[in-house]
């Protein structure tokens, strides 16, 4: 057992045991940072900004989880959980961010609960309480859309974090530094894979462009920005998302042109009452995901793993 209570404190505490498996690797991406958050930084705004962020890691890895013993090959198995693993890495050290800015934003399990902060965020909200882009939260469906969905989502995520290594915030940097590289591999992963399948058989052809037309929907909400987004970016500490909607549309634009495939015409999943993921409205699909990637936590709330 670790000598600390939560995984933000075991990686800042600079004794070498609190080290843990950050994805596929170990490498410890606070080693020497000042976690201090600048003074002028809105807490609260910092807290939700680093739950959005977080959220969205956490669903995608639990959806590339479901594929362990059912991906096409082992291989592809492999490198779906290990892409997960580093989405769960991202997670933990953005949750365990999130609870250190501003306390309040952790669920009260009990007076005794020895559940760490990152946990409880994770285990212990309902799906109105999190924040991740409801593309995330889609079913898998084959692998086509699996590896479509990726594409999309890790395209819009390294171009996001590119721009957060000179965020002001030291963690959020930190993080940053380590997920680039993380999610260039992710990037380039899903993009092959789209290439190999969109010029590939009629078959596989017709699976990825039915994947296209079910992800789309989602992508604009990717961009739209929360008003935290706006007051971090301003302040230099995170980034607003509408800046990187050209390099992604050039990165999408590129690997559907080597896939032979087109971009779908526009048909924008829109939010309900000005409202979407990033306040908590999702898709039905995210209320299964967490009954199950929950229940062991919740029925012993008081356990100790």
């Amino acid at each position: 057992m670790n000598d600390h209570d939560s995984a933000y404190d075991g990686l800042v505490d600079g004794d070498g045991h609190g080290q843990w498996a950050f994805g596929t690797s170990f490498d410890d991406p606070l080693a020497g940072v000042d976690t201090t958050v600048p003074g002028d930084v809105d807490l609260g705004a910092l807290a939700r900004y680093c739950l959005m962020l977080g959220d969205d890691a956490l669903v995608s890895s639990q959806r590339l989880a479901e594929w362990s013993t059912r991906a096409p090959e082992l291989e592809e198995e492999v490198a779906l959980a290990n892409v997960g693993l580093d989405l769960i890495g991202q997670a933990r050290l953005l949750l365990a961010r999130a609870s250190a800015a501003d306390s309040t934003v952790v669920p009260f399990i009990s007076d005794t609960s020895p559940v760490p902060a990152e946990d409880a965020l994770a285990f212990f909200r309902d799906q109105f309480g999190f924040r991740n882009v409801r593309l995330v939260e889609l079913a898998n469906g084959d692998f086509a859309h699996t590896v479509v969905r990726l594409l999309v989502f890790s395209t819009w995520r390294l171009a996001l974090f590119d721009r957060l290594r000179t965020s002001r915030d030291p963690v959020l940097s930190a993080v940053a530094n380590k997920g680039v590289k993380e999610l260039t591999y992710h990037r380039d992963y899903a993009a092959r894979w789209v290439v190999t399948l969109g010029a590939g058989t009629a078959e596989s052809k017709r699976r990825t462009a039915d994947a296209l037309l079910e992800i789309f929907p989602f992508v604009d909400e990717l961009f739209v920005p929360t008003q935290d987004e706006l007051v971090l970016a301003e302040v230099g500490v995170g980034v607003d998302p509408r800046t990187v909607r050209p390099e992604f549309d050039a990165v999408l634009a590129q690997v559907l042109h080597a896939a032979e495939m087109e971009e779908p015409p526009s048909r924008f999943s829109g939010f309900v009452g000005g409202r979407g993921g990033r306040a908590g409205l999702h898709t039905g699909a995210l209320g299964l995901l967490l009954a199950e990637m929950q229940s062991v936590a919740r029925e012993h709330p008081e356990g100790v793993w």
